[in-house]
C-alpha cells in the first residue's frame, strides 16, 4: 500500500473526534520502516536543506534540526499535501466555536498561496535529531502572520530499541488552573497530529480557548530522529 492509500484509509472521523477532545491524535504506521530510514539517510545531504539550527545556541534545547528546501522530498510533500484537506475542516470548526474571524482554505496549495501573499515564502517542514542528553524545550511553531493551527510529527526511530527517553510532551495551559501534561511515545513510523498553539474547550458558559505547547523530553540513550511538518510557510 502506497503512502497516498495509507493516508486515505486513516479513520479521519476518529482523528477529528480526538483532535476536538484532546488537541492531538496518534495514527500508527503512517510511514514504513524503509521510508523512515530513507529520510534519516538524507540527513547529511546538505543540498536538500535551507537552514540548520543548533538548538543550544538559541536556548531551544539540546539537538539539531534542518529545514527542507523546496522542492520537498516526495514523502514529505505527500504527507503535507494529503493530510491537510482532512484537518482543515477541524481548524475551521475551532475558529467558528471560538468566534475567531478566520477560515482556512481547503487545499494546501491555497494555503501556500495565502502565505506567499503575506511574504511567507520559506518552507517549514524539518527533520530533527537528538543524541543522548538531547531535548526540545516547550514551544509553539508560528513563523508569521498566517499560521495553520495544527501540525504533525512522525517518529523515525524505534523507542526502546534505537533510543530511550525522548517522549513527546504536550502541555495544556488552562485558564485559572494548573497546567496539564500529556506524554506520548509514538513508535517508528507513527504520526502525531496536534494543535500548534491553542484549542477550544467546552465550559459551563460555552467554548473557551486553552493554549498548548509541545516539546521532547530528554533522550537518555541512543539517537532520535523526527520528521516535523508545519503546513504554513515562514516569513
Amino acid at each position: 500500500m502506497d503512502l497516498q492509500q495509507r493516508i486515505s484509509q486513516i479513520n479521519w472521523t476518529e482523528v477529528t473526534e480526538s483532535m476536538h477532545a484532546k488537541g492531538y491524535a496518534q495514527i500508527p504506521g503512517i510511514l514504513s520502516s524503509g521510508e523512515c530510514e530513507a529520510l534519516i539517510s538524507l540527513y547529511a545531504q546538505a543540498d536538500i536543506y535551507r537552514k540548520t539550527i543548533v538548538m543550544e545556541h538559541h536556548g531551544y534545547g539540546l539537538g539539531q534540526y534542518k529545514y527542507y528546501s523546496y522542492p520537498l522530498p516526495g514523502v514529505v510533500q505527500q504527507l503535507r499535501e494529503q493530510v491537510y484537506p482532512h484537518i482543515a475542516p477541524i481548524a475551521n470548526k475551532w475558529m467558528e466555536v471560538l468566534n475567531i474571524d478566520k477560515q482556512f482554505p481547503g487545499s494546501l496549495n491555497e494555503l501556500t498561496e495565502l502565505c506567499h501573499q503575506h511574504n511567507q515564502l520559506r518552507p517549514t517542514p524539518l527533520i530533527l535529531k537528538y543524541n543522548q542528553g538531547g531535548y526540545n524545550a516547550m514551544h509553539q511553531d508560528l513563523y508569521g502572520e498566517v499560521y495553520f493551527p495544527m501540525q504533525l510529527v512522525v517518529c523515525l526511530n524505534e523507542p526502546g530499541k534505537d533510543f530511550d527517553g525522548g517522549e513527546f510532551v504536550l502541555v495544556e495551559q488552562r485558564p485559572r488552573m494548573q497546567s496539564k501534561a500529556m506524554v506520548l511515545s509514538p513508535k517508528k513510523g507513527d504520526m502525531l497530529l496536534f494543535t500548534t498553539n491553542f484549542r477550544p474547550v467546552m465550559g459551563s458558559k460555552g467554548y473557551y480557548r486553552v493554549n498548548m505547547k509541545h516539546g521532547v523530553s530528554e533522550v537518555t540513550r541512543g539517537d532520535r530522529h523526527t520528521l516535523g511538518i508545519i503546513f504554513h510557510d515562514a516569513a
